[in-house]
């Protein structure tokens, strides 16, 4: 379908066309704008109206969506491989995608004052798979927020796709590809209002050249280098899926998490960072250096006096965050490897069996990164409505202290001995990430010494805290398990015709897809609910002990599934390239 064979309704032109010079001519009044400025305000409002266009002109009987074919199809993307791949074609784009994420990690944005960033993503760095201040800022972030939002209007019927069909779900990874680069600028032009400063040498610069402009220009080219990055990610993303094994932002995850736990195990730099001395007020912030510093240095009666408190509960990275991400290797390790196995005969030919596994991990880990992107997001929205001076006026929730409030300064929030990002009150406290006992549990014990843990509140609500989040960490992940089973054709209708197509049947059962899916419909959205809340569970149940590296139990989680899926994907991939045959069965290449 080219652009002309699209109806549409023209009309819709001149109304967008006179909301388009409404909000340019407010600007205009209300901002006092200079002329670069107005520009670009100019150029945003022309892209936003023209994407409006496109989708709300389309007249045609299927989604408004396909009224954006004329973008969807010209978006940047990676092309399909036309023939199988090899397995060491595929290990050597993986690893090269991996190296060059992590160089990506490490170049620092250009003109940003690197002494007074503030990272809104600070609770959630490890599943967003980012760095603080280069131009991995905003991580998968933009990518996943992207999927979130096109998950739940497809599956509250907003959107009308049907997902099985080829058509229209190449429509919904088109639609997808365009919010994920919306949602790259939405991100990204936050950053610059207070939280990524340029530093005073590239304004005054930029303002020699264009008087009046220094500051605008630092923030465009700092924007610029966040949507150039983030992009980046998602191109390096599709390079994995299509020719590499399994998924680029899982890979970025497991490598940012494992960064964190090695660090978090073996880093001898003390707490207060490089240069300064190491003491019993100023350990080796890593576990095992800590514990031999503390060991080796403090008296038997130094150690009952405190010393074992710091060993084993207090921050960071005490033994009990060791023990604790230990066992959550060994538990996921575990349902992961817990599994249905249905028996299947080959139709056609006697004799040939196989088994359909159902992973108690049906879902895999994709919901519990949903629902965690969607908390991060909760948590970026609740800061930018206390403190960027714009949206502070907002009616009814802006500067609001029942939705988030954080403290007033670096200053104000080291006295409270928490991070600027760290919300104090409202709906933001409540669903922001536990880190470890000494958040929560040694307060409810002893509140009267560990009290001051919980900034303010009163045992009861540090246990109403600990019962929100975890309850929405366990809802939601079982909420995108269903969303993302029916995205991804893993419902009991899809893999019916799969195990069709394969001419493979149920054995007492007549090959046919409905029987099939009558078969599967007894346990597949029981497993789905199950696979969602032990995700959920044990994401919120690691954070609730504390893991090492400050990576989040959402963190470890994912790690460890990623891994073993990984492994197993190289494990089809090899047996593939064994057994050509075998390539339908497996999802392979014919």
């Amino acid at each position: 379908m080219v652009d002309e064979e699209i109806p549409r309704d023209h009309r819709w032109a001149l109304a967008l066309a006179v909301l388009g010079i409404v909000l340019l001519a407010l600007v205009w009044y209300w901002g006092h704008p200079t002329l670069i400025a107005f520009v670009l305000a100019a150029v945003i409002v022309f892209v936003v109206m023209g994407v409006l266009y496109l989708g709300l002109s389309y007249e045609g009987s299927r989604s408004r969506l396909y009224g954006l074919k004329p973008i969807t199809t010209r978006m940047p993307a990676v092309s399909q491989p036309k023939g199988h791949v090899h397995f060491r074609t595929k290990m050597f784009w993986t690893i090269g995608i991996l190296l060059l994420y992590f160089l990506l990690t490490n170049i620092y944005l250009f003109g940003v004052d690197q002494a007074t960033v503030i990272d809104l993503f600070a609770s959630y760095r490890a599943i967003l798979a980012g760095a603080q201040g280069t131009l991995m800022h905003l991580g998968i972030g933009p990518i996943v927020t992207g999927s979130i939002i096109m998950q739940l209007f497809v599956g509250a019927k907003i959107i009308n796709l049907d997902l099985t069909d080829d058509e229209d779900k190449g429509m919904y990874q088109g639609t997808q590809k365009v919010l994920v680069v919306a949602m790259i600028f939405i991100e990204a032009v936050p950053q610059v209002f207070g939280y990524l400063t340029p530093s005073a040498s590239i304004v005054s610069s930029l303002g020699s050249v264009s008087p009046g402009n220094g500051l605008l220009l630092a923030n465009t080219i700092i924007v610029a280098q966040l949507v150039f990055g983030s992009y980046l990610v998602f191109l390096m993303d599709e390079v994995v899926s299509k020719w590499g094994i399994g998924s680029g932002i899982s890979l970025f995850i497991a490598a940012g998490v494992s960064q964190q736990i090695v660090q978090g195990t073996l880093n001898w730099v003390p707490e207060s960072g490089v240069g300064t001395a190491v003491s019993a007020a100023n350990p080796p912030s890593g576990t095992i250096p800590k514990t031999i510093y503390f060991f080796t240095h403090l008296s038997a009666s130094q150690m009952a006096g405190g010393g074992w408190e710091l060993v084993l509960l207090r921050q960071p990275n005490p033994i009990i965050a060791l023990v604790g991400t230990a066992a959550i290797f060994f538990l996921v390790a575990w349902t992961e490897s817990t599994r249905i196995e249905l028996p299947l005969s080959h139709a056609e030919s006697r004799g040939a069996r196989g088994r359909y596994p159902l992973r108690l991990i049906y879902a895999s880990n994709i919901p519990v990164i949903l629902m965690s992107a969607l908390l991060a997001n909760v948590s970026v929205f609740t800061i930018l409505l206390w403190t960027n001076p714009t949206l502070i006026h907002f009616p009814l929730i802006g500067h609001q202290w029942w939705i988030g409030s954080y403290p007033a300064s670096s200053a104000a929030a080291s006295a409270l001995g928490v991070s600027q990002t760290q919300p104090l009150t409202g709906g933001a406290y409540y669903f922001s990430t536990v880190n470890g006992l000494e958040s929560w549990l040694l307060p409810i014990l002893n509140y009267q010494e560990y009290g001051s843990a919980l900034v303010n509140h009163t045992w009861w609500q540090g246990l109403v805290h600990v019962a929100v989040y975890f309850g929405a960490m366990v809802g939601g992940s079982i909420l995108f398990a269903k969303f993302w089973i029916q995205t991804t054709n893993m419902g009991p209708e899809a893999v019916a015709r799969q195990i069709e197509a394969s001419g493979m049947q149920i054995p007492g059962f007549r090959r046919e897809p409905r029987v099939l899916r009558r078969v599967l419909e007894r346990y597949i959205p029981v497993i789905t609910v199950i696979s969602g809340a032990a995700v959920g569970a044990l994401a919120a149940g690691a954070d609730l002990i504390g893991t090492l590296g400050n990576a989040s139990g959402t963190g470890v989680l994912l790690m460890v599934g990623i891994i073993i899926n990984l492994y197993e994907a190289m494990g089809r991939e090899q047996l593939m390239e064994m057994n050509p045959l075998l390539r339908r069965f497996l999802g392979g290449e014919t």
